[in-house]
């Protein structure tokens, strides 16, 4: 479809040309999370992409490494740094995956790719949220993030493939930069974690 391929084209374009505009802003970052939270300065992990493939999702560290007395992680939320918390209030710590956007494993829109690991748990209708390329943005996004149920994450996504158009893409994006801008349901948003998915039965 062209107007598919005219969004991988602006996808690219837009992720380059920002890349390299904000490149000076990113090295700052990088600076000051190495120096806060230490090193990797990069958290990457496999998610599920494109047509039920796995690719290494990138974005800023948020948290430290630190554990308990057993060797265990400590809780999120106690590993969350206030720098760290400033990236998540921002969507700052994103910004890595403008190079997803640029190597075609992502978009700007689409469904939030997961842990590669939830490939294997989806129903058939589930995993029609892997027919596109997943974004960093979506529709799920704006409509309840990590407040809704994963059901409810489904069929928002399902909802945008199957009404997608580079005007809603447009709408998602411009829907995004307002809601970061006045931190509309940042807080509960970017400072939940979603409990893990187990997989649906199907019907």
């Amino acid at each position: 479809m062209l107007s598919r391929l005219i969004k991988s084209l602006i996808d690219r374009l837009v992720a380059a040309s920002m890349l390299l505009f904000l490149s000076p802003f990113i090295a700052i970052l990088a600076i000051a999370i190495r120096f806060n939270m230490g090193s990797p300065i990069i958290f990457s992990q496999p998610r599920g992409g494109k047509n039920n493939s796995t690719f290494t999702f990138y974005k800023f560290r948020t948290m430290t490494d630190e554990c308990d007395s057993n060797g265990k992680l400590l809780p999120d939320m106690e590993r969350l740094t206030p720098l760290g918390e400033f990236l998540r209030q921002t969507s700052l710590d994103e910004l890595p995956q403008l190079w997803n956007v640029l190597i075609g494993d992502m978009s700007f829109v689409g469904p939030r790719p997961f842990i590669a690991v939830y490939l294997e748990r989806y129903t058939t209708e589930q995993a029609r949220r892997h027919s596109v390329n997943p974004g960093i943005t979506g529709w799920a996004q704006i409509n309840g993030r990590n407040s809704i149920t994963w059901e409810e994450k489904f069929q928002l996504d399902l909802w945008y493939i199957d009404h997608w158009s580079l005007w809603l893409d447009l709408q998602i994006i411009a829907s995004t930069v307002i809601k970061i801008v006045s931190k509309e349901g940042v807080d509960e948003d970017q400072n939940t974690t979603m409990t893990e998915f187990m997989g649906t039965l199907e019907k």
